[in-house]
């Protein structure tokens, strides 16, 4: 039966229980288009109209709180004066946009205690409330170019990010090096605001944190973001509305709901300060815990491998996978994971996304028999009766590369080399294909065609080995027909000893027992 020789599984290989979040579904009621049709012709313009004016106003602000600022140093007097006025402006931008009564819990701590607030789960860039609900105007990582930005590049040097300079090798641990600088200070520095996520999820659980936060292994406090609308039109993920759709949304509500929950701050241990990523899990477990929220591996090259998906006419829930998880387990990097959707978007139905048996058989240019449905079953992780993509990646690392040795092809040529000479006709692969699948009549032309590179009528050594690495799901193949041949073999074994067992059973009661014997006599 399908699944005889099913491998045990990883619990940390099993995919998650959780929708996607990379993708907010807005279902409009008729309620709600109604309340935006309203909303467009009557608060959405005036509030729109006040964010422009306010943003300039806080420009020209930023402007003059900037000018020949040395931002090496944190800012002091008057451009710390300018600094609280643009809180005010940007609370006051957010009251327009609907957040009447923004609810804070607990009690944001100075920066002298914790110099690096964690926020999440990040959704939107509505977000962005955190730099102004702290001790003062927080200040966030950003790109050194948006700080050249007309207009968005004073507002960034306002809040005295730390730049990072992706051209430079070194950005990272100058990165780190800021971050300590500015944690020594005594709180003469502004806290630094980190989304540790890294990429906006639709708040259905959280993803994995970026060790960049927590590799200087100073004290953080978590902060947990709560949208709790009856109608979310704040979500801004890779797949849902666009984020001008999103903010004209928004100001069509007339009242929108956020929760800031500021929770204790962090002191990692000795073991957090030497191990980043221990430390991030932590941290990320005690925001999910207030949240009750789930946790899962995935990342922003999740959300690469959705748009390359999209790409390739898949649904792009095919390309979520936890690359994070499968990166640690599996060694493989982003690159071959491209590469290897590529093919299995060749394999997979365009409909589902997913590898049925009939598919499967397919790429294999082979029927459906007792081998093909054991390999097909060792890919199946869910016993679904479909392969997904993350199965697909699984099966290719854990079942058919390890089987895809030396000893296995050269093994499997043998089998197929019924003349010893080092070289498959199609005659010979016709007749073991054949035999292994129970056809009578079986086609292996085009199979044959593949293998025959040079196109000179027969299979060398080489040629197999080339396909056999390329097509890594054949060796999988030879190693299940080869386990299913000996359990035959044994099995046969097994039966000829129960009859020779039976035998010598019969010739016993035939002969009768010595003492029977002698009582008859």
């Amino acid at each position: 039966m399908p699944g005889k020789f099913r491998l045990p599984r990883q619990k940390s290989l099993i995919a998650p229980m959780i929708r996607n979040p990379f993708i907010h579904d807005l279902r409009l009621s008729t309620l709600d288009k109604i309340q935006i049709a309203v909303g467009s012709v009557t608060i959405a313009p005036i509030r729109f109209l006040f964010l422009l004016l306010l943003l300039l106003l806080s420009w020209l602000i930023a402007t003059i709180a900037t000018m020949g600022m040395d931002t090496s140093k944190p800012m002091t007097g008057w451009r710390k004066f300018c600094k609280r006025i643009l809180v005010i402006m940007g609370r006051t931008m957010y009251f327009f946009m609907g957040f009447h009564n923004i609810e804070i819990r607990g009690k944001p701590a100075p920066s002298s205690e914790a110099p690096l607030m964690t926020c999440a789960p990040h959704s939107t860039y509505f977000d962005i409330i955190t730099i102004f609900v702290g001790e003062g105007l927080a200040s966030g990582v950003s790109r050194k170019e948006n700080s050249t930005i007309p207009l968005i590049g004073a507002l960034t040097k306002s809040t005295q990010p730390v730049l990072v300079d992706r051209e430079d090798p070194n950005s990272r641990r100058n990165t780190i090096e800021e971050i300590k600088k500015r944690a020594q200070s005594e709180g003469a520095w502004p806290q630094v605001i980190i989304f540790p996520e890294g990429t906006c999820t639709n708040r259905s659980c959280l993803i994995n944190f970026k060790q960049g936060a927590f590799l200087p292994g100073m004290p953080v406090q978590p902060v947990a973001l709560k949208y709790p609308n009856k109608l979310d039109t704040f979500t801004w993920t890779w797949q849902g509305p666009g984020g001008l759709k999103i903010l004209w949304y928004t100001l069509c509500q007339f009242h929108n709901r956020l929760e800031v929950e500021f929770l204790p701050v962090y002191h990692p241990s000795e073991e957090e300060k030497n191990n980043a990523k221990l430390y991030a899990v932590n941290v990320r477990a005690k925001i999910a815990a207030v949240l009750n929220l789930p946790t899962t591996d995935h990342t922003f090259d999740d959300c690469m491998l959705m748009v390359a998906a999209g790409k390739s006419d898949m649904p792009m829930d095919a390309g979520l996978v936890e690359f994070q998880k499968l990166r640690e387990k599996l060694g493989l990097k982003l690159e071959d994971m491209r590469q290897l959707l590529k093919k299995y978007s060749s394999i997979a139905g365009k409909e589902g996304g997913v590898i049925g048996i009939d598919d499967f058989a397919k790429h294999l240019n082979l029927p459906v028999t007792e081998p093909l449905k054991e390999l097909f079953s060792m890919y199946d992780r869910d016993g679904s009766g479909r392969i997904d993509f993350r199965e697909y990646v699984i099966g290719l690392s854990v079942v058919s590369q390890p089987a895809n040795t030396e000893e296995t092809l050269q093994m499997a040529f043998k089998m197929f080399d019924t003349e010893g000479n080092g070289k498959i006709t199609e005659a010979s692969l016709a007749a073991i294909l054949r035999s292994a699948f129970n056809m009578e009549t079986m086609d292996v032309s085009d199979l044959f065609k593949a293998v025959d590179t040079n196109g000179n009528g027969v299979i060398t050594y080489d040629e197999f080995e080339a396909f056999s690495k390329a097509h890594p799901e054949y060796a999988g193949l030879f190693k299940t027909y080869q386990d299913l041949k000996r359990e035959e073999e044994l099995t046969l074994v097994e039966e000829e000893m129960e009859n020779l067992e039976e035998e010598d059973s019969s010739n016993l009661d035939v002969l009768g027992s010595p003492g029977e014997g002698k009582k008859d006599a």
